[in-house]
């Protein structure tokens, strides 16, 4: 166990960790919603303990930028925070108690104690969600980094009990309005109709490995009791790949029950053109709640033999739109990069637990692609000022 970390001992021996990624070529050419699905820099295993806890990235030219616009570098601009999405994780926190500020009050109740706002502990359960922390890592790590309380406004660290505390006795419906919250910023007063992919996938609730549980299963004298898993649905916009709605339930079981609901709720935050599911979701009630009562096309493969039962169903058997449907994989995109990036988990003892754990993992992915949008339009307003040297000029080549 590591004693209490100085500071300042860091800030007197470590020098500012310069990228020098070639960024300047793709800066002017970056699109809003352009993300880089690699690991982040902050989680890298070949930073230093304190940079690698704290994700504390300076990225070439910051200083320069500083220099240029100071009133303009709210999010990104702290000399220990770093600049860009995929590095730092001070933008991600002040980002985080931006939309928590909008979806909660700041106490409770009056009688409250008035230590800890709920925005803020709402903030810290997303960054929990977003660098796949334990209560007690959470803990640890605001402790150690003092510029993430500074983001987060936070006079004191709280214990890992207050934060389990409120993740307790925090309501679905308040992560339902942060994730509405998110969808308005990332679609900016767009109006258009989008189209709209529904898939599930599994979340583990612990952090077994799935080899060990093979091998578990391999060398048992008997098959091992059966243990339910999380199943977390989702609802994505294809284009901008924004997660829209999202429910969490235990597993295995159907999900065709819950597309009406869920499309409901995504129509809240963007009108729906055009809905995909797979087969898993097929019946015709579905089908007439989406052409119906949402005005939207749905293209649903029938997932019976032979001629199925219903108009709608039989003409998707008849003539199914291969073409259009090929766009339904930009959800297992979301899901691949939720799983490497984020979390594949959603742990807890309590299956309410592990439900909130879920949606608070797509919050946190929405504020990532909010994230990395607000970057990008500042890189769009404030072009980097300094010439790429290591990138050769015409006039050089002509040399």
């Amino acid at each position: 166990m590591l004693g209490p970390v100085d500071v300042s001992t860091f800030s007197r021996i470590s020098k500012p960790f310069r990228i020098n990624c070639h960024f300047s070529r793709f800066w002017r050419h970056l699109s809003p919603f352009r993300m880089n699905t690699s690991k982040s820099v902050s989680k890298q295993r070949t930073l230093s303990a304190f940079r690698r806890n704290t994700g504390s990235v300076d990225i070439l030219g910051t200083i320069a930028m500083r220099e240029i616009d100071k009133e303009a570098l709210v999010v990104f601009s702290d000399e220990a925070g770093g600049t860009m999405a995929e590095v730092g994780l001070l933008p991600f926190a002040r980002v985080a108690l931006q939309v928590a500020t909008q979806v909660l009050p700041p106490y409770r109740t009056r009688f409250s104690k008035h230590q800890f706002t709920q925005p803020q502990l709402l903030a810290v359960l997303c960054l929990m969600r977003f660098e796949d922390w334990t209560f007690r890592e959470a803990e640890t790590r605001l402790r150690e980094h003092q510029e993430l309380r500074a983001a987060l406004q936070l006079p004191a660290v709280p214990d890992y009990t207050t934060l389990y505390r409120f993740l307790r006795r925090l309501e679905d419906d308040t992560v339902d309005r942060g994730l509405r919250e998110t969808v308005r910023r990332l679609r900016r007063r767009r109006r258009r109709a989008v189209s709209v992919a529904v898939d599930g996938t599994g979340l583990s609730y612990n952090s077994v490995s799935t080899f060990f549980i093979r091998r578990l299963e391999q060398h048992a004298d008997r098959s091992p009791r059966h243990r339910h898993w999380l199943k977390w649905v989702i609802v994505v916009d294809v284009q901008q790949q924004i997660l829209l709605a999202q429910r969490a339930h235990r597993g295995p079981g159907s999900d065709v029950r819950y597309l009406p609901g869920l499309l409901d709720v995504a129509a809240r935050g963007a009108p729906i053109g055009l809905v995909l599911a797979d087969a898993e979701f097929d019946s015709e009630p579905n089908h007439q709640h989406i052409r119906q009562r949402l005005g939207a096309r749905s293209i649903i493969p029938a997932k019976r033999r032979g001629i199925p039962n219903g108009a709608i169903r039989n003409q998707m058997y008849r003539a199914f739109p291969e073409k259009l449907y090929r766009q339904r994989t930009k959800v297992e995109t979301i899901f691949s990069v939720v799983k490497r990036k984020l979390s594949s988990r959603a742990p807890g003892r309590s299956l309410a637990i592990q439900i909130r754990q879920a949606l608070l993992l797509g919050l946190a992915y929405n504020l990532y692609l909010l994230l990395g949008l607000a970057y990008n339009l500042y890189r769009l307003r404030h072009p980097n000022p300094h010439e790429d040297v290591n990138r050769a000029s015409v006039h050089s080549k002509g040399r």
